[in-house]
């Protein structure tokens, strides 16, 4: 399975998506994570990591190589989603080079690629490496791969939902997180994805909570758990330290269980 992590910048998608992934690892499920926010680099030391593997962009010669591909390709005609940048017809993380993925604890870590420096032009390159490789990913047995998308909708125009078979919206306390999910849940459903529904993240009282669920369930939005404000995991965000929360851990394995079948 692959479970898309969506949400705008600053609701905490990716606390949540690290969260999610230790209560998979903790129900016994390989877990594959793949970065492809380009603009925020802190997940690596959520999860414990020391650093990033390489990008998979370096894997295709570099960012400047896959946007010659890309424009050779529109001026033969193509659109961006008819666009095949990968040689293989399958990847699996034995077929990539070890410097391209990253493992701990049970964890394989892999990264489309970050923006390190001004005008380096348009993250087009990033998602259409995005879409393409979880296009062919073949997972193991169970193996799940959360990906941490880029905050926004972008990556919805690029196609890259249509490969994954769930779509989770992490929500926090503002009205324009609720307005965005909507949009999520409106987008997943036209290219033909699963949305899953909208996970609660830094509730601060049962207040927060009941108006959340009212204007969600108003939406069309199932809710499928909280994870409540803890100060430990802001604190450990501050210092770039590894998130573990055991209770936060328990609301995550909560939904876990509302995603997947254990």
């Amino acid at each position: 399975m692959k479970i898309a992590v969506c949400g705008k910048g600053g609701s905490g998608k990716s606390t949540v998506l690290t969260l999610i992934t230790k209560s998979l690892l903790n129900t016994g499920k390989k877990v594959v994570v793949l970065d492809s926010d380009e603009s925020n680099s802190s997940l690596y030391w959520m999860l414990g990591f020391d650093s990033l593997p390489l990008p998979l962009m370096d894997s295709l010669g570099g960012k400047k190589k896959v946007q010659k591909k890309l424009i050779e390709r529109f001026k033969d005609g193509f659109k961006e989603p008819e666009i095949s940048i990968w040689m293989e017809d399958e990847i699996t993380y034995k077929s990539l080079m070890p410097k391209f993925v990253l493992e701990k604890q049970g964890v394989k870590l892999i990264q489309t690629g970050k923006i390190h420096q001004a005008l380096e032009g348009c993250a087009c390159p990033m998602g259409v490496v995005t879409r393409e490789f979880l296009k062919k990913y073949r997972l193991e047995p169970e193996e799940v791969m959360v990906i941490d998308m880029e905050a926004g909708i972008e990556h919805f125009g690029r196609g890259i939902e249509q490969s994954v078979d769930q779509v989770l919206s992490v929500i926090e306390p503002s009205l324009e997180s609720i307005s965005l999910a909507e949009k999520i849940s409106e987008l997943s459903r036209s290219v033909g994805a699963c949305f899953k529904g909208g996970i609660l993240n830094k509730i601060m009282s049962q207040d927060q909570e009941s108006y959340l669920c009212s204007e969600l369930q108003k939406r069309e939005i199932p809710v499928l758990g909280v994870i409540h404000y803890y100060p430990e995991i802001q604190s450990a965000c501050l210092m770039g330290k590894n998130i573990h929360h055991e209770k936060a851990l328990k609301e995550s394995e909560y939904i876990i269980k509302k995603i997947i079948s254990i």
